[in-house]
């Protein structure tokens, strides 16, 4: 079993003409070697802050702020969630699971609202239960919330932010099993980053307001940072100082609240890129390897032990061929129409186990 093409092998995602070969759902070795395929295979996209509850409404709320949109417990998204049926919020994020698998998302970091019950329902949308296309191969870091009894359910917590609640006992419980803590902070000013750092959180989301004071913090404690710059455009907070912030720690992407921005790590990638004016391989780990450290996931990167998450990109689409720097290429440039293959845990995603190298289905 093998995929044939440029390999962005690494961290470095340094490019190597050969093969990839996977066993048991694993990268088992990387060959170099001449080859017929112009597919460039890469690892398969970690997407670090997700809400896909939100997938029933996608566009909503125009003109409204922040706290309008999202702050619990009476935001838009809030309300609509309380209003919308358990089959209809399944059904859409099954939706949005098959979408981000498409554009080569191999793993989530979900904030699931809805306490037991919300993780309960996006669990059943990646079984496909209750939809017609079956279990989705994408695998999600479930971080629950307004539940005492969610973290018997969850891969750990994820707060909304330190001025919306007392979170010091819920730390110590996921401490104790040994679960992920994140939070929001910096997202609207700069007035809840302090408290949310003082609970030494396993990572932090958006620090758009990050001043002088957090980044030094930063550099102390080396805390995680979660970006996702198109949303923090969107609800006009502003948009994080992402070089200053990768300088001090490691930094991943995330694409945030469906309602706001569709889950597309190419879209995601790109505007942060040009944004920030960050060298292409930075921004590149930032949607890979990063999101899969903070995760504790074995993913995010194409070298052998690692887990068979790759995405496989049609190096002569129109899009691009005739690319000079391959990898700043596909940061900058690349989009869903340049997907050739996605392979999730050594399957591809909408076909069998992967045999066979270059272009087409399994097997061609």
């Amino acid at each position: 079993m093998h995929l044939e093409g440029t390999i962005l092998v690494g961290e470095a995602f340094e490019p190597v003409e050969g093969r990839v070969v996977v066993a048991d759902g694993e990268v088992v070795r990387v060959e170099e070697a001449p080859v017929e395929s112009d597919d460039v295979i890469l690892p398969a996209f970690v997407n670090a802050h997700t809400h896909i509850g939100d997938s029933i409404a996608k566009e909503a709320g125009e003109g409204l702020s922040l706290d309008e949109l999202v702050a619990p417990p009476d935001g838009l998204k809030h309300r609509l969630l309380r209003s919308t049926s358990r089959e209809e919020k399944v059904a859409a994020m099954a939706r949005t699971l098959r979408y981000m698998e498409s554009t080569g998302t191999g793993s989530f970091l979900e904030f699931r609202e809805g306490g037991v019950e919300g993780v309960a329902a996006l669990r059943d949308a990646v079984a496909g239960e209750g939809v017609d296309f079956g279990e989705r191969a994408i695998e999600p870091v479930v971080l629950g919330r307004d539940d005492p009894d969610v973290l018997s359910v969850a891969d750990g917590y994820g707060a909304s932010g330190a001025r919306d609640g007392d979170f010091d006992a819920v730390r110590s419980e996921t401490r104790k099993a040994g679960k992920l803590f994140g939070i929001h902070a910096g997202e609207r000013d700069a007035d809840d980053v302090n408290p949310a750092m003082d609970l030494e959180p396993d990572f932090l989301v958006h620090m758009v307001h990050a001043e002088d004071i957090h980044l030094e913090r930063l550099d102390d404690r080396g805390t995680p940072v979660v970006v996702c710059p198109r949303s923090n455009l969107v609800t006009k907070v502003g948009v994080p100082p992402i070089r200053e912030l990768a300088e001090r720690t490691t930094v991943a992407l995330g694409t945030d609240n469906v309602m706001l921005d569709s889950p597309s790590m190419f879209r995601e990638m790109e505007f942060a890129a040009k944004l920030a004016d960050l060298p292409a391989r930075d921004v590149l780990r930032m949607a890979t390897v990063n999101g899969a450290a903070i995760a504790g996931l074995d993913k995010g990167v194409v070298e052998p032990g690692a887990d068979a998450d790759l995405l496989v990109l049609d190096g002569d689409s129109d899009n691009l061929a005739g690319a000079h720097d391959l990898v700043r290429a596909i940061v900058r440039r690349a989009g869903a129409a340049d997907v050739s293959r996605v392979v999730i845990g050594g399957d591809e995603v909408g076909g069998d186990e992967v045999d066979g190298g270059g272009s087409g289905p399994a097997g061609d």
